[in-house]
């Protein structure tokens, strides 16, 4: 037979696909759920990246000299290079207030305005409800918006004050003991007299900022490299780390307002990031399996092709062709699907107070919406790679042999995995467990022919004896066609793996911290709006000490490499622990903390840095403050109360309002009455990261039980032939559908049970490493996974059948 060439390879690309619609359909729709996650996901790390902190205080200012709001540490990793790591911090880092006139004396600056920010509380001489609180500023500061009088005048005194028109108040209220003389567009705020701010900020000789107003017609490009000049000759340094101060312009103005607005960017970039690598590893299996199992059902046209002359390139480039015209349907579906989905994710998260931090501006341009066509493109070409491998010749000799290596190398490879996470920690450790599962489940993927034979050498007798007819049919149908079982077994491995792991870790860390913080909160009465040295004056309080929260940095190498981490602390007085706060103290004494330059640190961040009462920590404080603390406890109930514990007087001085969060108190002849909610810190971005999570993980799922049923949808297409055969020789229906039945309880426990083993390590080894027990799984999570898992496979095994009889 002549060669065929390129006319004959489309046409029988078209043939084919008009042949086999059915079959490509499954096809289609991995390929548009894929596509729409990772356009969805593409799209979302596209606005993170564009994000920024919105520009509301000093939109008038040209130019904002403000300290550096990120650490760094730079080292060399074992055999590389240099590296620098950055992290964002979320105290105030305040300047000195010389720079007011090194910028005053600046050519072109119309005015140099000094920036004090500070909270004003209504007196709540320890009521147990929250004060209002109020942004305060000086009025002279307040020109950078700029905000206007729309009402009285000025302030004059100290006992006087402006308020911004968003706190509702009028001329001739009292505010915070200040006599309200003018009103102001903007926001809630009180505006007072500079001296009057400058005590309230509380930090002599700095200030927070300063906004720099331009003379007319000087560039803001031009005023922007004075100032920098300016700044560079006289050497000035912030007043924490010793960092040379910045001079922002445009949106990067708006950092030195919302401070957290940057390092939750970061976060949720870096969230994205990791699930949308989950994602592709999930697509990847998903559609290797769908398409091997749509082009093995032809195993028998392509070797009629190979037998009258067709090359094996030739057959593979008519399959590839056939997936690209599917797939790029499919992914142009998709991509469109994709922004809507985007859009409704981004409207969650805005409209969720909190979880976005204030500030945090997420745009999302016109152009950006070109993203999900890049990722169109991108998963076409992914399809088509796959088709590389599953369109390869069949009956080649030594095939087996390799799968089998493969297959076993990838399960040892898994194995050695969650081995590692019980020796790590923190995200090092659930990093380890999340490449175990993937590993294990791609060694279940290529493995999965033995398994279901394994399986089924198992049950082969009782389906034999126990299933009359129909379990022989099973068995035999098992026996005959171990591969097509094997295909249909691992999306159901897959879906119970991933769901498993992905759910059992949220869980199994909440509920240990959730315990942690009941044994840890001893205290009668939790307070908010006070102090403790007001509480402690309250007739039967034995013990008081304030909370205060905020976040370190600690820099260390995990595996070679360096690491800065942001992490939450508490900072507590230790004269009023007793009775309050128990972290469960293994090593040293509380009372320690006492003193200034001291630390209590977690069991496993000790194990992890190798210190011990005695020791020395050197951490950055909230505000970018290097400070060496030496360590007199290691306490263990670290997942509650954080890695850190630090005497209030060593944490307030670095925060931008160091008022107690709340106080904790333990009273004389306590009564049993409503719990105090348990002392519990939060890793920052938490609540963000919870909600992205959900949603991804949701759609994953959903990608992975669209898997079985496609799988086994293709499978019942492809054996039509099969059960109208059995019908024509005397099966009866509901033979037939005994035998389905079986089938389908053969792949729902062989797959749930599989998919358990699978999880079972990895997620013991994360559990063992952080916690010290073993997973945990809700009930009902557990009763909604095996439930997900049963309707479908039952659905992907009937449906063919009830459509070949309709």
């Amino acid at each position: 037979m002549k060669p065929l060439g390129n006319p004959a390879v489309r046409l029988l690309a078209a043939r084919s696909l008009r042949a086999h619609r059915k079959a490509w359909a499954a096809v289609f729709a991995a390929v548009a759920v894929t596509t729409v996650l990772l356009g969805a996901l593409a799209l979302a790390a596209g606005s993170a990246g564009l994000g920024h902190a919105r520009v509301e205080r000093y939109a008038a200012a040209a130019v904002v000299v403000a300290g550096d709001q990120e650490v760094r540490w730079t080292t060399k990793p074992w055999g590389r290079e240099t590296e620098t790591q950055s992290a964002g911090l979320t105290e105030r880092v305040r300047i000195p207030g010389a720079t007011v006139d090194v910028v005053r004396a600046v050519p072109g600056v119309r005015a140099a305005v000094p920036d004090h920010t500070f909270v004003v509380r209504e007196p709540g001489a320890g009521a147990p409800a929250d004060p209002k609180a109020y942004p305060g500023r000086s009025w002279e500061a307040a020109r950078l918006a700029p905000y206007r009088l729309v009402d009285g005048r000025e302030p004059r005194g100290a006992g006087e004050a402006v308020m911004g028109s968003g706190a509702g108040a009028r001329l001739g209220d009292t505010v915070a003991g200040r006599k309200v003389v003018g009103l102001a567009d903007g926001p809630a705020a009180l505006y007072v007299t500079a001296a009057e701010a400058r005590k309230l900020a509380g930090h002599p000789g700095s200030v927070d900022a300063v906004g720099v107003l331009a003379e007319p017609g000087v560039p803001v490009d031009t005023l922007h490299a004075r100032v920098r000049a300016a700044l560079d000759a006289a050497g000035l340094k912030d007043t924490a780390a010793g960092q040379p101060l910045r001079a922002l312009t445009g949106d990067g103005r708006g950092g030195s307002e919302h401070l957290a607005a940057a390092p939750a960017r970061t976060e949720l970039l870096q969230l994205l990031a990791a699930v949308s690598g989950t994602v592709v590893l999930v697509a990847v299996l998903v559609l290797a399996s769908l398409v091997a199992q749509a082009l093995q059902q032809r195993a028998g046209e392509r070797e009629l092709l190979l037998s009258v002359g067709a090359t094996a390139r030739q057959v593979r480039a008519a399959a590839g062709r056939e997936v690209t015209r599917v797939a790029g349907l499919a992914a142009l579906c998709g991509a469109a699907a994709a922004v809507p989905v985007f859009l409704g994710l981004w409207s969650v998260l805005r409209d969720r107070t909190g979880v976005v931090p204030e500030g945090l501006e997420l745009p999302s341009p016109p152009w950006l919406f070109g993203a999900s066509l890049v990722v169109a493109a991108v998963v076409v070409g992914i399809t088509r790679l796959v088709v590389l491998f599953a369109a390869r010749q069949p009956g080649r000799p030594g095939r087996g042999g390799v799968r089998r290596v493969v297959g076993i190398a990838l399960l040892l490879l898994g194995v050695a995995s969650a081995v590692t996470a019980t020796a790590q920690g923190g995200e090092a450790a659930g990093a380890a467990a999340g490449a175990a599962t993937v590993t294990l489940v791609a060694g279940c993927a290529v493995l999965g022919p033995w398994i279901a034979g394994a399986a089924m050498k198992v049950l082969d007798l009782p389906f034999r004896r126990l299933g009359g007819a129909p379990g022989r049919l099973t068995a035999a149908g098992a026996s005959a066609h171990s591969r097509r079982l094997g295909a249909a077994l691992v999306p159901v491995v897959l879906v119970t793996a991933f769901a498993l792991v992905q759910l059992s870790a949220g869980t199994t860390m909440g509920r240990a911290a959730d315990e942690q913080a009941r044994a840890a909160t001893t205290a009668d009465l939790a307070l908010t709006g006070t102090t403790a040295e007001r509480v402690r004056r309250l007739p039967g309080v034995d013990a008081a000490t304030d909370v205060l929260r905020s976040t370190v940095v600690l820099a260390r190498t995990e595996a070679g490499a360096p690491r800065l981490d942001r992490l939450p602390v508490l900072g507590v007085d230790a004269a009023g622990l007793a009775g309050t706060l128990d972290p469960g103290v293994v090593a040293g004494d509380l009372a320690g903390l006492a003193r200034t330059g001291t630390v209590a640190v977690g069991a496993d961040m000790a194990d992890s840095l190798d210190v011990r009462p005695g020791s020395t920590v050197e951490l950055r404080l909230g505000d970018g403050t290097p400070e060496r603390l030496r360590v007199v406890a290691v306490y263990e109930r670290s997942l509650a109360l954080g890695e850190f514990l630090l005497p209030k007087a060593e944490l307030a001085p670095h925060m931008s309002d160091p008022y107690p969060a709340r106080v904790l108190a333990s009273t004389a002849g306590a009564t049993a009455g409503s719990p105090v909610l348990p002392e519990q810190v939060s890793p920052p971005g938490a609540e963000l990261n919870g909600i992205v999570s959900a949603v991804i993980v949701s759609a994953i799922g959903g990608l992975t039980l669209l898997s079985v049923l496609s799988t086994l949808t293709l499978i019942g297409a492809g054996r039509r032939g099969e059960l109208h055969l059995l019908g024509q020789v005397g099966a009866s229906a509901g033979q037939l559908r005994r035998m389905l039945g079986l089938e389908a309880g053969f792949l729902t426990a062989t797959g749930l049970l599989v998919g358990v083993v699978v999880a079972a390590l990895p997620l013991t080894a994360f559990a063992w490493a952080l916690t010290g027990g073993l997973p945990y799984l809700p009930p009902g999570q557990a009763a909604l996974i095996a439930g997900a898992v049963v309707v479908t496979v039952v659905a992907g095994v009937f449906l063919p059948s009830w459509r070949r009889r309709a």
